[in-house]
């Protein structure tokens, strides 16, 4: 029996038409577009190892088709919990959009009309941490970028709005984990894609 330490393998869909340009996409379920599939492609190779006791994918077709692309399909399974960030009346805007009619507005910190909240984000990301602290090994987790980040920030035992911290790319494999025992969570590694440049 190992005696390694579990990780949480996060993996950021590919590219879609809205992450090109900047947009917020929270329930909108766009595809990916063809280099986000070709991207997702270079995953395949890249998560062989470890071995993965829990495979969970957003519903949202971004993610679950990464997810497939990267061969997972037949042993994921969708979680709701692991849906992007829900942004209202924000959805399909733009940063600086959003900006000029709100200066100084934050993501993290403010939240969106119609959408959620920081904290609402940080209590779905808190669910998937416990599922997966409850997996007893490997987990690989495929979603969107934001609630990717509350989560990590969540793991390391910060408030949700410290996510803002952490940029994500869009195929980007990042890991979670611990040093020393499992009461020191650590990240292990971050937005890496050099599987797209193989």
């Amino acid at each position: 029996m190992s005696t390694e330490l579990p990780i949480i393998c996060l993996v950021r869909h590919g590219e879609t038409a809205w992450s090109l340009t900047g947009q917020h996409t929270g329930l909108s379920d766009l595809p990916l577009t063809e280099t986000g599939e070709r991207a997702a492609r270079a995953l395949m190779p890249r998560l062989r190892e470890p071995k993965f006791t829990l495979v969970l994918t957003s519903p949202l077709q971004r993610a679950r088709r990464t997810c497939e692309l990267a061969g997972f399909a037949d042993v994921a399974r969708p979680d709701a919990d692991l849906c992007e960030w829900n942004y209202g009346a924000y959805e399909g805007r733009r940063t600086v959009e959003i900006r000029a009619e709100r200066p100084g507005w934050e993501l993290f910190r403010d939240g969106c009309p119609g959408g959620e909240s920081a904290a609402e984000v940080a209590q779905r990301a808190d669910r998937i941490i416990a599922r997966a602290r409850a997996a007893g090994g490997n987990v690989l987790l495929f979603s969107s970028g934001h609630i990717l980040r509350v989560l990590t920030a969540r793991w390391l035992g910060l408030p949700p709005e410290a996510g803002r911290l952490l940029l994500l790319g869009t195929t980007s494999v990042s890991a979670l984990g611990y040093e020393h025992n499992a009461l020191e969570p650590v990240v292990r590694l971050w937005n890496d894609t050099r599987h797209l440049a193989e």
